[in-house]
């Protein structure tokens, strides 16, 4: 089998967003996760049109791995999304939220999950993908399972992929390796993110090997599920979030092939 390596490593640059403000804090931003090791990112939480972050992007050598768009426009303008990332040349995407979705209500995951099929075969027209971005949300019980559950079964994999969050998987009652493991071949996108536990008795989101997740066994299956980006990703930092971010790269360099 072969192994997850570290050029296939990005940022999820959410996690810097309010570094990612202007166009000369983005290019600050830029040239610091450059210096950490970084040489892929995810964009989102940009507050630059994506042209204009592509090009300082370009002019640093770094690539853009995949998006975040518009969970409404996903749904209701998907040719227009999909000549958007055309434009920027990047072929992943991921609906980031489940916006104005009652879980509560059987019918409107039933919708969701048919919208989300109708648009990903859009994408899959156009030579992209399309994938959902989970949270906890999805791991309440749908039918005999989950909602994530039901998202992936009604759902074509060439339609919908899985931009698995390891932490909201496990902060949901799941198994992150385990779903990994379960989309196997529908998971382009992964994002690697660390849960931790206080002594408050609260959860929090950790760097990268800093928490605690069984991380051997999230490489393995996402090595053999045919992963191509796992995005860094930690929605808040303790402190410095540029401190954040090199733990967890530096945790995954002295890890990753």
């Amino acid at each position: 089998m072969s192994s997850l390596r570290i050029n296939q490593v990005a940022l999820q640059l959410y996690t810097l967003r309010d570094s990612c403000k202007t166009l000369p804090d983005f290019k600050a931003t830029v040239k610091k996760i450059v210096d950490i090791g970084y040489r892929a990112v995810q964009l989102s939480g940009v507050a630059l049109p994506a042209p204009e972050a592509k090009k300082v992007l370009d002019d640093a050598g770094v690539t853009i791995c995949a998006t975040h768009e518009s969970s409404q426009e996903i749904l209701d303008q998907p040719e227009a999304v999909c000549e958007r990332l055309k434009a920027i040349g990047v072929k992943h995407t991921a609906y980031p939220y489940p916006s104005n979705v009652d879980f509560n209500s059987d019918d409107a995951v039933r919708t969701l999950v048919k919208k989300l099929d109708a648009s990903g075969a859009v994408f899959a027209k156009h030579g992209l993908s399309l994938s959902y971005h989970n949270h906890a949300m999805e791991m309440v019980s749908f039918g005999d399972a989950t909602v994530l559950d039901f998202i992936y079964s009604e759902t074509k994999p060439e339609n919908l992929k899985g931009e698995i969050d390891t932490y909201w998987i496990q902060y949901g009652g799941g198994d992150p390796a385990a779903w990994i493991e379960k989309l196997s071949g529908r998971v382009p996108v992964l994002h690697f993110k660390d849960f931790g536990f206080g002594r408050d008795n609260k959860p929090f989101f950790a760097e990268v090997g800093h928490g605690n997740l069984n991380w051997p066994r999230i490489f393995a299956a996402s090595a053999k599920a045919g992963t191509e980006w796992v995005a860094v990703e930690q929605d808040s930092c303790p402190g410095d979030p540029f401190v954040s971010v090199k733990k967890s790269y530096d945790f995954l360099k002295s890890k990753l092939a």
